[in-house]
């Protein structure tokens, strides 16, 4: 089958491994390769397929040369037991009989030296990272679709066989892959893995290649083949069987797809756990004299490194260089000299770069996520510019100045253009200083918190927002009793471009935080706010429908404190990547990006005091606030009605609600008398005109 099951071999190793559990697996990967390839090549006592028949003889060759590496106690009787099976394949034995002579001789390889003799993956292998490494390692040879046809290897003897053929590989398994990949094929062009890939990224490799033959996937995977452990070591012809008659190769490509998760945020976060345990447990052999083995376990933490090295570096060169100098450091300091102060300083600055990395390639706002904090933001702030608009303009009529409604919308336009300048020119501040990215990026989450914090927090907005309308209120009086168009629509300026500036904010905050993914879902937030907005504006306005404000404000309000919450844990991990803030790692502390939640102090300390001061927001609502209002409403229902007026006497007699009955008779005469005030200036101007006219 020309070679088409020695797809992923390694060359052997031009030295001797000192490892026995290495070797030992080295042998037992060949001698298993040599009865996979044996079977394919001898049915029925006849050769079928010569070449397959010559790799058996190579790897059963190859398998007892390693062998003689291993320990005394295990070499003799493995070495015994591959010549007994090289016999088989020389005398063309039954297939059966070379795997029962493979299977002793691993078995009892095994139980001499007690080690596991095939590495399973501790998570299953990533279909996406597997996709990624055969794009950069196999397919130039192999072709982008595994078929064999890539450039570099049409000059290959013999030529790269083909991964896509689902009948000649009936019998292949991920686990075969796995070894091939990890051990190498002698006699062709296949590069060596073993040193070049950790244990999941060839495992997560062998799974793609095993992906490449299979149909469509169809059906529901059983729940005895839901586990990688439990197909890995399985061909598809064994699988088949196991579905039942009648399977088919679409419930067959199920079984395999399921395996193989897309899930990279778990394997990102997989990644990064390893290199840290890698870390520590080079400081901790440091610390005990064990220099060997420390710089071992700082190379494996580099070597774990790697793999998402690359997506660092594409999005934040300078840091991915910063972690390989601190790697070097590492390595060269705990072969020696350095003291446990030392250790503790680099294993520091290692985490904090780290969790920088981890935030950078890791951090993955939910699209939902995003759109539902567009579009509240879009609510939240576009009713509100929207009662503002409506309260100027029923304060007008109501004083009797509804002709100058056209001030208001001069002032409304202009605070709308204003706003969308303010918006290019952040982002043209931004553009113009990209060495300071972070630290910007942070500096304006910050500003956004706060205003986020000021517009939502009950006990502040309370007291801010009866201060904001009375000024309103006081700027409206005075420009409609002084008639200046420019003092009218300067008011009105003032009220909407307060909104529009905390929604370009808010925006540009939500952008930081959702990163290059975060375009679509916060813009189409954006639109189906304004659309909503648009049709409770026509319902306000033509058809006087009356709004459940009190409910909508609460609700929004909450949610732009949640949104203040999430911006202050990445406000601080923004200020920290730009070196504004130091790093202080909280060691099994939770990371939820969701949640701008990062385990470190400075971020924790942030969002805490947001935490305290809802807890003690909520206590005076619940605690203090509710018991007065019931105390309230309970004196008012107790007390006697108010006296009614004597009309014989046309007086009114002093009791409850008077002051209030009074003050709204004083504020309807302010109003009239306004209007009036109004009404006689432009009977003047008319009049001064029609003199103009005559003279």
């Amino acid at each position: 089958m020309n070679l088409i099951y020695a797809v992923l071999l390694l060359a052997t190793p031009t030295a001797p491994s000192t490892d026995s559990a290495v070797v030992a697996r080295r042998v037992a990967a060949s001698a298993q390769l040599a009865a996979q390839e044996y079977r394919i090549g001898v049915v029925a006592g006849k050769i079928v397929a010569a070449a397959e028949v010559e790799e058996a003889r190579l790897f059963l060759n190859e398998a007892i040369r390693s062998a003689k590496l291993l320990p005394i106690i295990a070499a003799g009787p493995t070495v015994a037991g591959l010549e007994r099976a090289l016999g088989l394949v020389e005398r063309t034995g039954a297939p059966d009989s070379v795997d029962l002579a493979v299977r002793n001789l691993t078995d009892a390889l095994a139980s001499s030296l007690r080690v596991v003799l095939v590495e399973m993956p501790e998570r299953t292998p990533s279909l996406a990272r597997g996709r990624e490494l055969f794009q950069r390692e196999c397919s130039a040879c192999h072709g982008e679709l595994g078929k064999g046809d890539g450039a570099a290897g049409r000059a290959l003897k013999p030529p790269p066989p083909s991964l896509a053929d689902p009948v000649g590989l009936m019998a292949a398994t991920p686990l075969g892959y796995y070894q091939r990949i990890t051990m190498g094929v002698n006699g062709t062009a296949m590069p060596a893995f073993e040193s070049r890939l950790p244990l999941e990224d060839r495992w997560a490799l062998a799974v793609y290649a095993s992906t490449l033959r299979q149909a469509v996937p169809t059906g529901v995977v059983p729940e005895g083949m839901q586990t990688f452990s439990a197909v890995a070591k399985l061909s598809d012809a064994e699988i088949l069987a196991a579905l039942g008659a009648g399977a088919t190769r679409g419930e067959l490509a199920a079984v395999r797809a399921f395996q193989a998760t897309d899930d990279e945020t778990a394997v990102i976060a997989g990644v990064f756990t390893t290199v840290r345990g890698k870390v520590s447990e080079s400081t901790t052999l440091a610390g005990q004299g064990r220099h060997t083995d420390a710089v071992a376990a700082a190379f494996d933490a580099y070597l774990a490194f790697e793999k998402v090295e690359r997506a660092v570096r594409s999005r934040e060169p300078a840091l991915a260089t910063k972690l390989e100098t601190s790697f070097a450091t590492l390595r060269a300091r705990a072969g020696g000299g350095a003291t446990a102060a030392e250790l503790a300083g680099l294993a520091g600055t290692l985490a904090a770069e780290l969790e920088q990395a981890e935030r950078i390639v890791s951090d993955q706002v939910s699209s939902t996520n995003l759109f539902v904090q567009s579009l509240m933001i879009m609510l939240r702030e576009g009713l509100e510019a929207i009662l503002i608009i409506g309260a100027l303009m029923a304060f007008l009529s109501r004083v009797g100045a509804g002709h100058r409604r056209r001030d208001i919308h001069i002032g409304v336009g202009a605070a709308v253009a204003l706003s969308l300048l303010t918006a290019v020119l952040l982002e043209t501040v931004f553009a113009l200083s990209p060495s300071n990215q972070e630290t910007m990026e942070g500096f304006t989450m910050v500003a956004a918190v706060g205003v986020l914090f000021y517009v939502s927090y009950w006990l502040l907005s309370k007291m801010e927002v009866q201060k904001w309308n009375a000024f309103v209120k006081d700027k409206m009086q005075e420009a409609v009793s002084g008639g200046s168009v420019f003092a009218l629509a300067s008011a009105a300026f003032l009220a909407v471009y307060r909104e529009g500036f905390e929604t370009v904010l808010f925006y540009k905050a939500l952008f930081l935080s959702g990163g290059s993914g975060s375009f679509a879902p916060v813009v189409l937030g954006i639109g189906v706010g304004s659309v909503v907005l648009a049709i409770v504006y026509v319902a306000i306005n033509r058809y006087g429908v009356r709004l459940p404000l009190k409910p909508f404000f609460a609700v929004t309000s909450a949610f732009l404190y949640y949104t203040a919450f999430v911006f202050a844990g990445k406000a601080v991990a923004e200020l920290q990547a730009g070196n504004t803030l130091p790093t202080t790692m909280l060691i099994g502390w939770p990371r939820v990006p969701a949640l701008g939640i990062y385990p470190t102090v400075e971020s924790m300390l942030a969002q805490g005091v947001l935490a305290l001061l809802a807890v003690i927001a909520l206590g005076w609502v619940f605690l203090v606030q509710r018991p007065r209002d019931a105390v309230r409403d309970a004196a008012l229902a107790d007390a006697p009605a108010a006296p009614q007026p004597d009309p014989m006497r046309g007086s009114v007699a002093d009791g409850p609600g008077v002051e209030k009955a009074v003050l709204r008779s004083l504020e309807r005469m302010e109003g009239d008398l306004a209007a009036i005030r109004g009404e006689v200036e432009r009977l003047k101007q008319t009049v001064v005109e029609s003199a103009v006219e005559k003279s």
